[in-house]
């Protein structure tokens, strides 16, 4: 199944991903014939999903952590991506974990849950995980990105030092213009989902705007949707050790998966 990506790895190591643990990864044997698309977040890495990943490939599926153009590389690198590259990386990605057969699910964290659901719109995967998703971010600032981004490249935001070979300490603006762009184009089509949706937010949320993620929520126009809200000790990036409620957040996506994304004898197509 690593084959599946072996493109992926090359083009990464091209555009300067150097560090394993940023590369696209494929885990799991596929055993239970479900395959799930990992979508990291932005001016992040597929570092983040790898703990999700490991535990859903532990409990039969085939798992995709692909890399977002842009991530893994540079804070430059990022600077010059749209987020029409980053939608046609999700796009490829449920495509490729289709060509198995399988059913197809995806989680998102953060900005890569917004891609998931804008890719949604034109194929409906079996189930979705929105980890951290929103329509506001918290920076003040972050509505006149548009405008900033000829006057400031570059926002600096603080990143642990054993997080740093993961995560860009200084984000470009112009990724949060593309945000923007993503968010705008998205929230009026939000009606329109039809795949099972989980939503998981944090009170403790520093990054994005919370009740805008249960605004999300009531507008998905999923006919089975649920939302869970952890308090206020779980911060942005739920996926990872840094997370006190990390297990919580793999048992809870897995289990709804595993509900909402059931075994099949043979390959769905």
């Amino acid at each position: 199944m690593h084959c599946l990506i072996d493109d992926e790895i090359a083009r990464a190591r091209a555009e300067g991903c150097a560090h394993e643990e940023n590369l696209p990864f494929v885990l799991g044997s596929g055993a239970a014939r479900r395959a799930v698309l990992l979508v990291h977040g932005f001016s992040g890495s597929p570092w983040e999903m790898r703990p999700l990943g490991t535990y859903l490939a532990g409990r039969g599926f085939l798992v995709y952590g692909l890399r977002l153009p842009g991530h893994g590389t540079s804070p430059e690198d990022l600077a010059g991506r749209t987020m029409e590259e980053w939608l046609e990386v999700v796009r490829d990605g449920l495509a490729r974990l289709r060509t198995t057969g399988y059913r197809v699910a995806g989680v998102g964290q953060s900005t890569g849950a917004l891609l998931l659901l804008m890719a949604a719109l034109e194929t409906t995967p079996a189930a979705l995980v929105l980890l951290s998703p929103f329509l506001q971010v918290r920076h003040r600032l972050a509505p006149a990105a548009g405008l900033l981004r000829y006057v400031r490249s570059y926002q600096h935001t603080a990143v642990t030092p054993q997080n740093l070979p993961f995560y860009y300490a200084r984000r470009p603006v112009e990724g949060m213009h593309q945000i923007n762009r993503l968010t705008r184009r998205l929230r009026p089509r939000l009606p329109q989902l039809q795949s099972p949706t989980l939503v998981v937010s944090a009170q403790g949320d520093q990054t994005v705007l919370v009740p805008s993620a249960m605004k999300l929520f009531q507008l998905l126009g999923s006919p089975h949707k649920e939302y869970h809200l952890f308090g206020p000790e779980a911060p942005h990036v739920l996926t990872t050790p840094d997370n006190p409620r990390q297990g919580e957040t793999l048992t809870l996506t897995a289990s709804f998966l595993a509900a909402a994304h059931p075994r099949h004898p043979s390959p769905i197509f």
